[in-house]
Order: structure tokens, then C-alpha cells, then sequence
């Protein structure tokens, strides 16, 4: 069969066969479904911008080269799997009563990270000529769907401060820490010259790191990794000008922690000289020195606003501040132009009603803007009026479901997580392949939180309460994402890479 014959099978709406279930997303939530999906009852299709999947927990790692960049992605293709198919491409809008989406091609995107990719803020009006626009060249396409399973994960929530979105570093994707890696290594060599002042090196070697959580502590600790076990070799004069410092609105760090480890962490981080600032608000960031403005020759030195502290010279900002919903999720997923059979009504008061002449949207959190779901993830609908009537009508669609950071479970307030979203995905699967949907809703089961605090030290919290800080907890982080590892090859490559970093040190290679 040809590759035209393949795409019009897969294309066709008359096609007989499997039902077809398309998954929007190759994160944590798509990637698991769709490798779980029994490929003797289903025609999975991954729709994703980027061709790989990415184990998130190791971004860190290698964003300072403890680890390669290969490490931390799966490719979606791949000889060894075919129980689905793939088209790399953006979801641009849906419609329910069709059962139908537009994909947006994405093959020659430059901007494979979900966290650089900016919202569109055309007109609707515009946005609809561009889009048949696009038709016509070949690079809008339609894809129908038996079931659809929304995963679009979610971007870096930069709650509209001047400059953070073009001049901060995020850490949600491979080519994110790419750009982290070679930023920190060009600070270094941007301080090593002779032309470069004392002062100009102290900003150069300022390293502000935002965000508090999981991932910006663990990104300050192997940044610190780094400078003390290789960098400080490299260039021993210059370990005087650096500072590490992580900046948060909350009073505490790592709010998901026992108080007692949060504490543990902080103080780990006072004795590796890691500066934690707490209540404390960014309010911009802008390139060049303070107080100057910015011009060549001055190695890209940052400016960051702190409302506490006033402007501070910095050579890099790495942002860590939680999440902000998917475009599809805030726009396209706003209306809904028609109910298909696959409807069901969940309330609709004391009266009967017209489902077909209400105008219906998808229902989503007022705090976050994720997708309201059931407990059997089924996406949920409300009407317009929904703000003004408690007693709205509400739906669900039977066979459009929604997992990962993009949703949230009515009523529940679990964390946006890679281990909510696998877990979500994993009970998804099961559940379709025995088709049993009616059986009990999913339920989070917690396995235990994790986060690396530097030098070879560790946090780890049970399910239970056990509290476990140190070196075990080192242990059990390394062994768990190990073990966590999709592919055989990725699980010799690890620990592969650990050792010759220990033996022989990081690479410092900037490309």
C-alpha cells in the first residue's frame, strides 16, 4: 500500500474497520494512551508538533549536561512500534457533530517548544481567511475520529510580565535546555575575557532561577552541580562572581513537601551558598545592564525588576512558574457549533429543553482554564448562560475525553503532574479496551513526590507520610526515573551517561 493510499485510509469517514481514535498530544498522556491502546480493536492516530516524547523529569539533568539530550526523548516513530499512526501537526479547531478536526501541519515549525510557541491573537475574522488560506496550499487537513482524546499539555505561565516570554529560558522541552546549556556555558565565556570588567562579570555569573517548585529547585541544584564540580575547574577564576538565587511569590518553597523536608531543602540550599528569596515579585525583565540601555558588546546582560529588591544585573533567568492553557484549550475549544449523537444530558432543571438550540461550550475551570471533565474523563459542556443560571443545563460527549495538564476532574484538585497524566491515560486505555466505561471512575493513586536538592542529596515523600531526605532519597530518585524509563535503550543509556560524567566530567561543549 502507498503512502497516498495509507493517508486516504486513515482520511476515509467511510472506512468500516477499527474505530478510529485520534489523540491530540505526545506528552505524558498521549504517548501512554496511545502505546496502551489494543491496535486489534483501534485505529490509533497521534496528532503532535513535535515527533517525540519527552520524560520531563530529566530536562534538568540535562540542561547541564549530567545527561545527553537523547536521554530524555522516546520518538514517536519507531520501527519497534506500530499499533498507531502519527501526523505532525497542530490541532486548529474541532467539530463535535462532525466528528472532525482541522490539523495544521507543523513539519517546518522552527518553533518545536511548546513553551516558546506564542498564543495567535488574530481577529477571528482574519484568522478564518488565513486558515482557508492555508486549505489551499495544502496545509490545513481534515481528520474525523470514532473517539477523541484531547492531551495538549500546557505552556509556561508568564502572567503577562513585560519581557518574560522573550527574554526568559522555560524548561518544558528538549530544545529549551538545549538553549539553557548554551546560554550558561556563553555567560562563562562571555566572563572569561580579558575585555570584560569585574562588575560586567558579577551580572554575567547572576543566575536567577523563578519558580520555587519541583522543577526550579532541581534545576538550581544541578545548576550548582555544574559550577562546583566542573565549572570551578574550568575557570577557578571566576567561581567568586557567581550567584545562584530563586525567586518565588510563595513563603516557602516546594509548597507539595512535608514542612519539614521544604525546610531540609532550604536549608541544604543556605549551606551550597543557593540564595532562596520567598515572597518576592518579579515585575520585569529587560536586556541590557541596569539602569542602562541595551547595546552590543555587552554580552546580553539582563535586567531583572524585583518590587523587593529593584533592578539587578543577571546573566540568564530561567522560569519555573507553573502553567498557562494550551491555545486549542482557550480558543478553539470555546464553542461548540453542534451536539453529535454521542451527547448525553446530565441536568437540565425541573423543565425539558432543546439541546440542539442551546448555545453550547466546553466547560472549564474559572482558576486554571483547563477542561472540565467527569470522573470517567469525559470533556463536560455547559451553556453561555451557565455564569448567570446554577441551574444550566450541563452534558458530557461520550466519546471526546480530555487528560493530562489541559483537564482537570470535577470536584478533585490533583496536581499537574506527569504521574496524574500517566496514570489518567494508563486507566483511559484499560477502560477502552474492555470497553467497560461504566465501571467505576478513575482514582488518583498518589506513589510519592521527589525532588533532587544538589550535591548528590535528595527528597523523597511517600504516599503514607514517609519522609526520606539525603542520600537514600538520591538513590530512590535515580532508581525511579530509571525505572520509569519508556525504552531498554534509554535504561542502558542513564546510567551510561551518569558514569562517564562522574569518571570524566560534564561536556561543556557549546553547538
Amino acid at each position: 500500500m502507498t503512502s497516498v493510499h495509507r493517508f486516504l485510509r486513515l482520511t476515509d469517514p467511510r472506512r468500516t474497520d477499527r474505530e478510529r481514535v485520534v489523540i491530540l498530544g505526545s506528552g505524558w498522556a498521549g504517548y501512554t494512551v496511545a502505546r496502551e491502546l489494543d491496535a486489534k480493536k483501534y485505529q490509533a492516530v497521534v496528532v503532535s508538533p513535535r515527533s517525540y516524547f519527552v520524560f520531563t523529569p530529566l530536562l534538568a539533568s540535562t540542561s547541564v549536561g549530567t545527561l545527553e539530550f537523547r536521554t530524555a526523548l522516546e520518538p514517536v516513530r519507531t520501527r519497534r512500534r506500530t499499533n498507531f499512526s502519527f501526523f505532525q501537526g497542530w490541532a486548529d479547531s474541532v467539530d463535535f457533530k462532525a466528528k472532525k478536526i482541522s490539523i495544521e501541519e507543523a513539519v517546518d515549525d522552527p518553533a518545536s517548544s511548546l513553551a516558546l510557541t506564542e498564543c495567535r491573537k488574530e481577529a477571528r475574522k482574519e484568522r478564518e481567511d488565513e486558515k482557508r488560506m492555508e486549505t489551499r496550499k495544502g496545509k490545513l487537513f481534515d481528520l474525523t475520529y470514532d473517539k477523541l482524546i484531547i492531551t495538549v499539555g500546557c505552556y509556561s505561565q508568564t502572567f503577562g510580565i513585560p519581557g518574560v516570554k522573550k527574554h526568559a529560558l522555560f524548561l518544558k522541552d528538549v530544545g529549551d535546555a538545549r538553549k539553557i546549556r548554551s546560554r550558561l556555558l556563553a555567560c562563562f565565556e562571555a566572563a572569561a575575557l580579558p575585555t570584560t570588567t569585574d562588575e560586567q562579570r558579577r551580572r554575567l555569573l547572576n543566575f536567577a532561577v523563578v519558580g520555587a517548585g519541583p522543577t526550579g529547585i532541581e534545576f538550581s541544584a544541578e545548576l550548582h552541580d555544574i559550577i562546583r564540580e566542573d565549572l570551578a575547574r574550568i575557570y577557578p577564576e571566576l567561581v567568586p562572581f557567581h550567584k545562584i538565587t530563586v525567586y518565588d511569590v510563595a513563603p516557602k518553597v516546594l509548597p507539595m513537601f512535608d514542612e519539614k523536608l521544604g525546610k531540609y531543602a532550604m536549608d541544604t540550599f543556605r549551606r551550597e551558598g543557593i540564595f532562596i528569596k520567598t515572597s518576592h515579585h518579579v515585575e520585569e525583565l529587560r536586556p541590557g545592564a541596569p539602569g542602562e540601555k541595551a547595546k552590543s558588546g555587552d554580552h546580553s546582560v539582563l535586567t531583572l525588576k524585583v518590587k523587593e529588591e529593584g533592578e539587578i544585573g543577571v546573566g540568564m533567568v530561567v522560569w519555573s512558574t507553573g502553567l498557562m492553557q494550551n491555545p486549542f484549550v482557550a480558543n478553539a475549544l470555546d464553542g461548540v457549533k453542534g451536539l453529535p449523537k454521542t451527547f448525553e444530558l446530565l441536568k437540565s432543571g425541573s423543565e425539558k429543553i432543546d439541546a440542539d438550540s442551546l448555545h453550547w461550550k466546553v466547560k472549564k475551570d474559572d482558576r486554571t482554564g483547563s477542561i472540565m471533565t467527569d470522573s470517567r474523563l469525559h470533556i463536560k459542556l455547559t451553556t453561555s448562560d451557565s455564569e448567570s443560571n446554577s441551574h444550566a443545563p450541563e452534558a458530557i460527549l461520550k466519546d471526546v475525553y480530555a487528560i493530562g495538564d489541559c483537564a482537570i476532574i470535577e470536584g478533585t484538585s490533583y496536581p499537574a503532574t506527569a504521574q496524574v497524566a500517566s496514570q489518567k491515560a494508563s486507566w483511559l486505555a484499560k477502560r477502552l479496551n474492555k470497553g467497560d466505561m461504566d465501571e467505576a471512575g478513575f482514582s488518583f493513586k498518589n506513589m510519592g513526590v521527589m525532588a533532587y536538592i544538589g550535591n548528590w542529596n535528595a527528597l523523597f515523600q511517600g504516599s503514607g507520610g514517609g519522609n526520606i531526605s539525603g542520600r537514600t532519597a538520591f538513590l530512590i530518585w535515580r532508581g525511579a526515573y530509571l525505572t520509569k524509563s519508556v525504552s531498554w535503550r534509554n535504561k542502558i543509556l542513564i546510567p551510561v551517561y551518569w558514569m562517564i560524567n562522574w569518571m570524566f566530567g560534564r561536556d561543556i561543549s557549546r553547538f
